[in-house]
């Protein structure tokens, strides 16, 4: 089981202090995260991609650059390319730069994104949603099949025997081949291109039971078996809601302002019903999409979603609003400290 973390750069108002951090340091509270977890031995740090104010991060390839020249072993991810909004070649291109670079320590997660603000900025019509992923993850995975590329499609110009370089690092038991993913939600036919394409898979799981998403991970394995891959070599990971302080309590009644703040500009935008704190106890107890609480609570908690998904990969969203980089630091070495080894012990 490997362990991480994903950011946005999260940069709201501190909803208890009412300070707002400027975003060149928040960007430095990031490299600072990162190096902390390449340190205490995790095993990812995803970078996502936002254009609103309140995040201080709409460019990942340029972060994940940075984090990867300064850390030493950790993998480090977009969380999520919008694939849909980019040009697949010259997505390609970055980062098969950055996996040379770093020895292949690179992952390129890629989605649609859960906002939309992409789109109208890169002049992509919101009505071809579900067509441009589609041609894009294609024409990805295409490219990393090899040189020459040919192929022809409606959102970008075709190419002709083109030779798109770099390659990636040559990795043992890979090859010259980027570690591309696919991020989803939950779409039942997400779960199936993943499977299709043989690509490796991961779960935003942001409410609800987790255990309930045992049915796409049986559908996604059961895709990629029926399109001849080996479905046992495809990592499964989920990217969840997370916060660890040394005391459950305190790591819940710490978090709380920070979700409430995010989940009330959620709900507004969205017209979601406004949680509380008893929804929150609910949803970060046992069983529950939210991973706060002490190492051990987490580390059982991580333990008993295996035996549901058996999933690979687990990381959580630790930073919502703009939680301090005090605590913040704190949870992510407990995280790689406490977490991980009894994880690992447990599952071998």
């Amino acid at each position: 089981m490997r362990l991480g973390f994903y950011t946005f750069g999260d940069n709201a108002p501190d909803p208890t202090t009412g300070e707002q951090m400027p975003v060149s340091q928040r960007l430095r509270d990031v490299f600072e995260r990162i190096r902390v977890a390449d340190e205490v031995g995790l095993d990812y740090a995803g970078i996502g991609e936002h254009h609103r104010s309140d995040y201080a991060i709409s460019s990942p390839a340029t972060m994940i650059s940075a984090a990867l020249a300064q850390t030493e072993q950790i993998t480090v991810g977009s969380a999520v390319t919008v694939l849909s909004t980019e040009d697949p070649v010259r997505v390609y291109q970055q980062f098969a730069t950055m996996d040379q670079f770093s020895g292949g320590r690179v992952e390129l997660l890629a989605g649609r994104g859960s906002f939309i603000e992409s789109y109208p900025l890169y002049g992509a019509d919101l009505d071809d949603y579900d067509a441009l992923y589609d041609e894009k993850i294609v024409l990805l995975r295409l490219i990393d099949e090899g040189n020459p590329v040919t192929w022809s499609g409606r959102f970008r110009p075709a190419l002709d025997e083109a030779v798109i370089l770099p390659r990636p690092f040559d990795k043992p038991g890979r090859g010259e081949h980027l570690d591309i993913a696919i991020a989803t939600g939950g779409n039942p036919q997400s779960s199936v291109r993943a499977g299709v394409l043989g690509l490796p898979i991961n779960y935003a799981i942001i409410g609800g039971k987790p255990a309930q998403f045992a049915p796409l991970v049986d559908l996604y394995r059961r895709a990629a078996a029926q399109s001849g891959h080996d479905a046992a070599s495809l990592e499964v990971s989920v990217s969840t809601m997370g916060f660890l302080a040394d005391d459950g309590k305190q790591a819940r009644d710490f978090f709380y302002p920070y979700y409430l703040q995010n989940m009330k500009k959620i709900s507004a935008e969205r017209g979601f019903p406004m949680p509380n704190r008893i929804s929150y106890d609910a949803t970060a107890a046992r069983g529950g999409a939210y991973f706060i609480g002490s190492p051990e609570e987490i580390a059982d908690r991580i333990v008993e979603l295996h035996g549901a998904l058996g999933h690979d990969r687990q990381i959580f969203q630790m930073d919502l609003s703009g939680v301090p980089q005090k605590e913040s630091l704190r949870a992510i070495e407990l995280l790689g400290t406490e977490v991980a080894p009894r994880v690992r012990a447990a599952l071998g």
